[in-house]
């Protein structure tokens, strides 16, 4: 039996543009011709357009089908495992992507309560990037200074952050300062302003013991979206995030060989 292309268009759920430029490709060319001039197929054709959508609908490019079909016993299987292997992974990044817009949502409900202008205003080229707060959200889910941090920041007023944007600014230039004059990371002066930022976290943000600001630390050299929370990219050095880093984690070991150890 022979079947129009409208009549395959119509039960196989594609366009005739569609099943015009399979034909094109040379992946799927109906067997026949009307006294007319028009495209008839087959049964056959019709099962053959069946496997081109199955693999269509796995995601499979047109290049791959047309190698699985001119030898399906030897290339069907092979491939199928590796799409599934491929849609594994695909199902894994998109349950991570709901998730990180849930954290998303929490974000834009929680976060500094400021207009767009007030932010450019208080922060300059300190921005909060969304993609590195839902991310943080992440990784510290469930952590009580997560939570803290996020409702004391919400509670800030717009003088609150002038303060303690100030704050940061001079911190900054004392930081920059000391790494430029070739201060060692782990001499007095760089370990007392890593301890003076951590303070400054315990002061408006959430309590921060050396342990946690240690593991603040690593992101520094980890993501720059981090450390651009910290010094913008305009006043940046090469090496001056691992330098702050390592001033943090010899500020915690100061601090541990105390005589109280971290609670000094």
């Amino acid at each position: 039996m022979s079947y129009s292309v409208g009549q395959v268009s119509a039960f196989a759920g594609v366009t005739v543009r569609t099943l015009h430029h399979y034909d094109r490709a040379g992946l799927l060319s109906p067997s026949g011709r009307s006294q007319a001039g028009y495209r008839l197929y087959s049964d056959a054709d019709l099962a053959r357009l069946q496997q081109i959508l199955f693999y269509r609908e796995l995601g499979f490019s047109l290049e791959e089908i047309a190698t699985i079909l001119e030898d399906p016993q030897t290339n069907a299987l092979e491939h199928l495992r590796a799409r599934q292997r491929q849609l594994g992974e695909e199902i894994a990044r998109l349950r991570r992507l709901a998730e990180v817009a849930e954290r998303a949502i929490e974000v834009q409900q929680t976060g500094v309560s400021l207009t767009p202008e007030e932010r450019f205003e208080v922060f300059g080229e300190i921005t909060f990037d969304l993609s590195y707060a839902t991310e943080a959200q992440l990784k510290w889910a469930g952590s009580e200074g997560q939570r803290e941090s996020m409702a004391r920041a919400a509670a800030h007023s717009k003088e609150d952050w002038r303060l303690l944007m100030r704050q940061a600014a001079a911190w900054r230039a004392e930081l920059l300062a000391a790494f430029d004059e070739g201060e060692p990371a782990d001499g007095e002066r760089a370990m007392d302003l890593a301890e003076e930022h951590r303070l400054h976290i315990s002061r408006w943000f959430t309590s921060c013991p050396p342990g946690m600001h240690r593991r603040i630390a690593e992101d520094f050299t980890a993501d720059p979206r981090a450390f651009a929370l910290v010094v913008p990219p305009s006043q940046q050095r090469p090496g001056l995030a691992a330098y702050l880093s390592q001033a943090v984690h010899a500020n915690a070991a100061r601090r541990a060989d105390g005589p109280r150890g971290e609670e000094r």
